[in-house]
């Protein structure tokens, strides 16, 4: 391998306990994200929502991800990886502050709001945390330890799912069903006394990410950086932009593909799940079941990467494990229909950890840059999820044109609205095979 691609490392024993604290970061804007899947019904029903508009929380946060990786690129180069880590978790704190006036006026764009400061605060972590994990050791066993981060972070989205679904969803059903039969004054009540169950969990929220704001900035980080392209024998430079790897921007594409399916699968299931009839009480533990189906594939990635799979070998089984699921969504039916779209945490789980180093190998002095274009490409989380909403209403209103009932319409269309995952798993399917290695080649 081209010394290019090796990056400077600590020993081993002397990587573990900064591995274990980048794993807490993980684990806490795991937290965070994830509760979208709770958030999203929650919001359809006190702020009276289409799908769509509905699936605004998703894009929210995820949006940030744009605005804001630059930014966080040029603060980092200012800051260094330990303060600005420390300022992301101060920002998410503020973002979760932004909840409680949110909640007294119930006004969807001040909770929108309160997400998207959330989100810049996880942009300035995910640019600050992923290159530092993927640079701290050899880059053909980064999969291993960002497998090892997603753990971490699918968990944390476990429990922050299953805690707020519990706060959030509770009695959803009985109230959706008040809503359509209580006079105006009755309504605004209900929904009022519905928004403020989010006020004391957000405060708690501000409270610890603001203690965990001022701990970091005593955490024992390294500094770590990549080593700088090697210079060809002839002595010229034959990089001199990021324009020049175009394996990098493909990698942007993949990235952005992909997280739009992974926040389909776990943010859509829960909703999903009540299209089809399903009560709110069994389905708000829906998320859950995506999140555990990542988690028991990241424990299969941390033992299997690099000793016995490599990294592009895990994403081709990915990708091709995504579109048969997806297909498997579209042509079944209730529960099992709902199952599939679980198991697409199964085809996800090793996306990430391989596009990540796939991606920064040969990059050099551009690995700062590329990871800030790689944390844009997150925004794939606030545009996908919402042209699947639009599929959904689409669908639905044309049903309800043919005759069919409000019922059949919403679940028919609900399924249907999952073919948007196939042209996304194509595209990933398509870098593992040869897109992360197009400019490398001659290069090495």
């Amino acid at each position: 391998m081209n010394p290019s691609n090796q990056p400077i490392s600590e020993p081993r024993n002397k990587t573990l306990v900064p591995i274990l604290i980048i794993a807490g970061l993980f684990f806490i804007f795991g937290f965070v994200t994830w509760i979208n899947g709770a958030l999203i019904p929650f919001m359809k029903t006190i702020s009276e929502l289409t799908s769509a508009q509905s699936l605004l929380v998703a894009s929210a946060s995820y949006i940030s991800f744009v605005v804001m990786a630059l930014p966080a690129s040029y603060i980092l180069e200012k800051t260094g990886y330990r303060k600005g880590m420390s300022l992301g978790l101060f920002i998410m704190g503020l973002g979760a502050l932004v909840f409680i006036p949110a909640a007294g006026a119930r006004t969807y764009w001040m909770f929108l709001g309160g997400i998207f400061i959330q989100g810049a605060g996880m942009t300035l972590l995910q640019t600050a945390s992923n290159p530092y994990i993927t640079i701290l050791g050899p880059i053909e066993s980064a999969a291993k330890r960002i497998s090892i981060m997603g753990i971490a972070n699918k968990v944390a989205g476990a429990l922050g799912s299953l805690i707020f679904g519990a706060l959030l969803l509770s009695g959803i059903d009985e109230i959706n069903e008040q809503l359509k039969t209580v006079s105006s004054t009755e309504k605004a009540q209900l929904l009022d006394t519905m928004a403020d169950s989010v006020v004391m969990p957000y405060i708690t929220m501000a409270i610890v990410l603001f203690v965990l704001g001022l701990l970091i900035l005593k955490a024992p980080l390294p500094h770590v950086e990549p080593e700088p392209i090697e210079e060809p024998e002839n002595g010229t430079t034959t990089k001199t932009s990021i324009f020049q790897f175009p394996h990098l921007w493909l990698g942007v594409l993949t990235l952005f593909m992909y997280v739009g399916v992974e926040v389909i699968a776990g943010d859509t299931i829960i909703a999903y799940g009540i299209s089809l009839g399903i009560p709110a009480a069994d389905a708000k533990f829906f998320t859950t079941f995506t999140l555990m189906a990542m988690v028991a594939t990241y424990a299969l990635g941390a033992i299997l990467i690099p000793k016995y799979i490599t990294q592009t070998k895990a994403l081709k089984l990915s990708a091709l494990i995504g579109i048969i699921f997806s297909l498997c969504i579209v042509f079944t039916t209730g529960f099992t229909s709902v199952l599939f779209v679980a198991a697409l945490g199964i085809a996800n789980a090793l996306v990430w950890p391989a596009v990540w180093p796939l991606t920064l190998n040969g990059l050099g002095k551009f690995t700062k840059t590329a990871s800030a274009l790689l944390i844009m490409a997150i925004s794939g989380g606030a545009i996908i999820p919402p042209l699947y909403g639009q599929l959904v209403d689409g669908n639905k209103a044309a049903y309800l044109a043919e005759g069919m009932n409000e019922a059949l319409a919403t679940a028919t269309a609900s399924t249907k609205g999952y073919w948007i995952l196939l042209p996304c798993y194509a595209i990933i399917l398509y870098y593992a095979i040869s897109g992360h290695k197009l400019g490398l080649k001659k290069e090495n």
